[in-house]
């Protein structure tokens, strides 16, 4: 593989505008690279001729003439180039790096180097805004490893008074004075200077471990029901009590702060080589292509430069193993960089295998169903028609679930495709996050299954006009709901848990709204479950067909139960209103008027949904002008916040007219064919209202038809939702999460108004 490809697969996605432009630098070298082979044929063009003109005299004047090559044989001068530093107008501490041409050039050459110098002058610059930022990171867990000793000491042994030197077994006593200045506990993964370490040695380590214990606090975010309902009734004891439970709950959390520290510095260290070894590459490139011996000058400055010399990373990669070792696995290396460094998850060609072999035993069930019901004629008959109209709505919520985890299997790979860093953005653990390939096997296994138990009702069924008849094919949809709620929830390590459980408590999350705080998976999912009204409405269509006895007439006559409209009113509004919910707490906590504006949105929905079902139920012409013109504000309204906000499209003024600056998809017109089937497929949610003349499908069959289309339009509305939070991701470097710190220092200020 050509190091191009490496270098693009081995960046960091959100990084990616920081990283050395190796494509451009090759293009350039192109160029320089085309010129010298057009200065070559002229030189040998001139040659020719001259040697011509030459003969052509001699033939006339008979003088002999000797050719004298001016040019030397290939000797290429040891110094080239020279580059200059001078300091940063921005920053004192960055140095910008100029290239001099010490021999003649022409522009391409210059160019190149312009180019070059502003690729290393960028590199340092972002290398040493992100070292500066894992400094503070790591002074910040010196603190908290702190805290958190003390409050082990305090659980352990309440009444006495430790220091951290006895924690660490150091006895500052029995130590001359001038060595105990120079002892550092290992507790921190911060890299001082040498005079930074004599202060934190002389200070802080002979804090008192309940001093510490009086200036710190335990976090306690509005992140659970409990804590939201305490903060929203004004209860401000925020305290965690020292406990055992308080204890535990603080290294779980430091576990993963520690965790997600470590790939940071993992990071920034594959950064700082990838980058090195972009230079060597290009430079390289440079000496065979030009024919100068510049390579080894401007590495030698490379290397001297802030991203070749600095080992504040390498320093505190190691202070963190040791420190997470001896804190947070007991000593055991093996298990601490278990956790530290999660394996990178592998593709099983088993996956590949059950994918095909599930895809084409669903293909031939397909063709199996059509011609059963084609063989026995099932739709020219009497009964045909209300059968199909009986038990298509049974079977019909797998199909949504199937097709919705199709589109869900092709985003992936279409982020995958164009490197949105969905795990990231999803908050997936590394190395449990399902793949394409996973997540196309698991729906065309559930396809499978439910082919099989519908061809199983056909076979059963066939007969079932007669008086004297077997009620058991009528549980099959039952058993096979049961079946399909068994995987969800089984405890047991087996079909993905992390998975489900990671699923289980998103939509734990979304049920609950607004007492969990509301993260991007949380209102993700909720977005999502509003495409899915008619799956959740068959929910409710199971829970009437089989909990007031329908199935035993084989009738479904839900509709004459007034409870069951009740519910079918409310079943199709939940979605909307966990959504608004969540709208509202986000405009609680970050004070910005866009929740309000989506709020609003969701509740027009909510009006217009409420309208709809109305209207459904009870017709009338006053109904369809209400429910027409209640869609119709609310599909554009949505429309318009699709597009706009969540695609960040139809800017007039950007690089790329009426899309965005950045776009991840090469060809525009991509965006555009989004941009009008979105519109399409929201008019199409007003079909039902409109109630056109479709006389060749059964009513049935149009809103199972509308509701697939709402699932494939959801589907194309995640990709570019995703794709403009990556961009936003990728303007703002943001590639980690922020993992709340268990412990708050008090401090002057706090320390007042808590005395107060």
């Amino acid at each position: 593989m050509k190091f191009g490809k490496i270098f693009k697969k081995q960046m960091v996605p959100e990084w990616v505008e920081a990283y050395v432009d190796y494509n451009g630098l090759k293009r350039i070298l192109k160029q320089i690279r085309s010129h010298k082979q057009h200065s070559k044929l002229l030189t040998r063009v001139a040659s020719t001729a001259s040697q011509q003109a030459e003969a052509l005299h001699r033939s006339f004047s008979g003088l002999s003439f000797h050719h004298r090559n001016s040019v030397g044989g290939g000797d290429i001068e040891d110094q080239v180039i020279k580059v200059d530093q001078q300091d940063d107008s921005d920053s004192h501490l960055n140095k910008l790096y100029k290239t001099k041409f010490l021999k003649k050039s022409d522009e391409f050459e210059e160019c190149f180097f312009k180019k070059l110098d502003e690729n290393l002058n960028k590199v340092n610059r972002f290398y040493r805004e992100k070292v500066e930022e894992v400094l503070e990171e790591a002074a910040l867990l010196d603190k908290q490893m702190d805290a958190l000793i003390a409050l082990r000491v305090k659980v352990k042994k309440p009444d006495d008074a430790i220091n951290i030197d006895m924690v660490h077994g150091i006895d500052r006593t029995s130590i001359p004075e001038e060595e105990a200045s120079h002892i550092v506990t290992d507790i921190v993964p911060v890299s001082h200077t040498d005079g930074e370490e004599e202060e934190a040695a002389g200070t802080g380590d002979k804090q008192d471990l309940h001093e510490i214990l009086e200036r710190v606090k335990m976090n306690d975010a509005l992140e659970s029901p409990m804590s939201t309902l305490k903060g929203f009734f004004g209860d401000s004891k925020t305290d965690e009590p020292i406990s055992k439970k308080g204890l535990k709950k603080a290294e779980e959390q430091l576990r993963l702060v520690f965790s997600e520290f470590y790939q940071k510095l993992r990071r920034l260290k594959e950064y700082s080589f990838m980058n090195l070894l972009a230079f060597s590459k290009i430079m390289k490139k440079y000496e065979k292509i030009a024919s100068r011996n510049a390579s080894r000058n401007y590495m030698k400055t490379v290397d001297n430069s802030l991203i070749g010399s600095s080992d504040e990373v390498n320093r505190l990669l190691e202070r963190v193993e040791v420190t997470f070792v001896k804190h947070f696995s007991s000593g055991n290396r093996r298990e601490g960089m278990k956790c530290l460094r999660p394996k990178v998850k592998r593709e099983r060609h088993r996956v590949t295998f059950f994918s095909g072999f599930f895809s084409g035993c669903s293909i031939a069930l397909i063709v199996a169903v059509v011609f059963k019901i084609e063989s026995r004629k099932l739709m020219e008959k009497d009964y045909g028609t209300a059968y199909m109209a009986n038990i298509i709505p049974l079977y019909s919520l797998f199909g949504y679930i199937i097709l919705h985890m199709l589109m869900y299997s092709a985003n992936i790979y279409f982020w995958r495709l164009y490197r949105v860093n969905y795990t990231f953005i999803f908050g997936f653990k590394q190395g449990t996050e399902l793949g394409y390939r996973e997540v196309f096997l698991v729906s065309t296994g559930l396809s499978v299954l439910a082919f099989i138990c519908f061809l199983l009702n056909l076979q059963f069924d066939m007969d079932w006009k007669t008086k004297v008849h077997n009620t058991l094919p009528e549980v099959i949809p039952l058993g096979l709901v049961t079946i399909v709620l068994f995987i969800l929830f089984c405890p047991f390590n087996i079909i993905y848990r992390s998975s489900r459980v990671f699923f289980l408590r998103s939509l734990l999350h979304c049920i609950c709204a607004p007492l969990y705080e509301v993260t991007l998976p949380d209102f993700f999912l909720a977005d999502h479950l509003t495409s899915q009204v008619q799956a959740i409405r068959s929910l409710e269509l199971f829970i009437c067909y089989y909990g007031l006895g329908e199935y035993m007439q084989r009738q479904e006559k839900c509709h004459s139960h007034g409870v069951y409209n009740v519910f079918y009113f409310v079943v199709g509004v939940i979605p909307y209103w966990l959504r608004f919910l969540q709208c509202i707490r986000r405009l609680c906590e970050e004070n910005e008027s866009v929740h309000g504006y989506n709020a609003l949105k969701y509740m027009l929905t909510i009006i217009a949904v409420i309208i709809r079902t109305a209207f459904e139920l009870r017709k009338g012409r006053n109904w369809m002008i209400l429910a027409l013109v209640s869609s119709g504000v609310a599909i554009c309204m949505n429309t318009f916040w699709d597009i706009v906000i969540d695609w960040g499209l139809l800017r007039r003024h950007s690089k790329n007219p009426y899309l965005r600056d950045k776009l991840l998809v090469p060809h525009k017109s991509v965006y555009f064919a989004a941009m009008v089937v979105d519109v399409i497929l929201r008019v199409a949610w007003m079909q039902l209202v409109l109630e056109f003349n479709l006389k060749s499908l059964h009513k049935v069959a149009v809103s199972t038809i509308i509701s697939c289309l709402e699932i494939v339009r959801r589907g194309m509305w995640s990709f570019f939702r995703l794709e403009n939070e990556h961009l936003n991701n990728v303007g703002k470097y943001r590639a980690f999460k922020s993992v709340p710190h268990p412990f708050h220092y008090y401090d002057n200020d706090d320390t007042d108004d808590k005395d107060d």
